[in-house]
This record gives structure tokens, sequence and C-alpha cells, in this order.
């Protein structure tokens, strides 16, 4: 799966779970500033993350996620596909 296909996907889930408006989301987005995201949020996105790619996502690897880009690149990096 390519990284834009993963940042439609994140971008579907910020939408549906968290009625993030579509034109706010953006790879620089910072998820608790600019999307408001806290850490309940948070905890809900990865288990969607872990629904979605069917793999288990630590709360660890998420420890440095601060960006949309950052949530698709541990996203990548989860499914085996870094670049």
């Amino acid at each position: 799966m390519s990284q834009d296909e993963i940042y439609e996907k994140l971008k579907e889930f910020l939408v549906e779970l968290f009625e993030i408006p579509a034109e706010q989301v953006s790879l620089d987005a910072e998820l608790a500033d600019d999307l408001d995201l806290d850490s309940i949020d948070a905890v809900d996105l990865i288990l969607k993350l872990q629904e979605f790619t069917g793999r288990k996502v630590s709360a660890e690897q998420f420890r440095t996620v601060r960006t949309v880009r950052d949530v698709i690149d541990q996203v990548h990096e989860l499914l085996g596909q870094a670049a």
C-alpha cells in the first residue's frame, strides 16, 4: 500500500471518527494542535489503524507521532513497506 493510499484512508478515519473537516487534514497538520486530538482520541485512532492494517500497533510506536505525516510513516513501516 502506498503512502498516498494510507493518507487517504487516514483522512477518512479522522473525518469519520472525530468529525474533522477534510480540508483541515494535511500532511503537516499536528494531531493535537491543529486537529484537536487528545490522548483518548489517539487510542481510538490506534485501534482503527489496527483494524485497518490487521497488525498490532503499540502505543510505543506512536509515542513520537505528532503530525499526520508521522502517522502515515508509522503505518507504512508497520506494513513492512518503509521506503
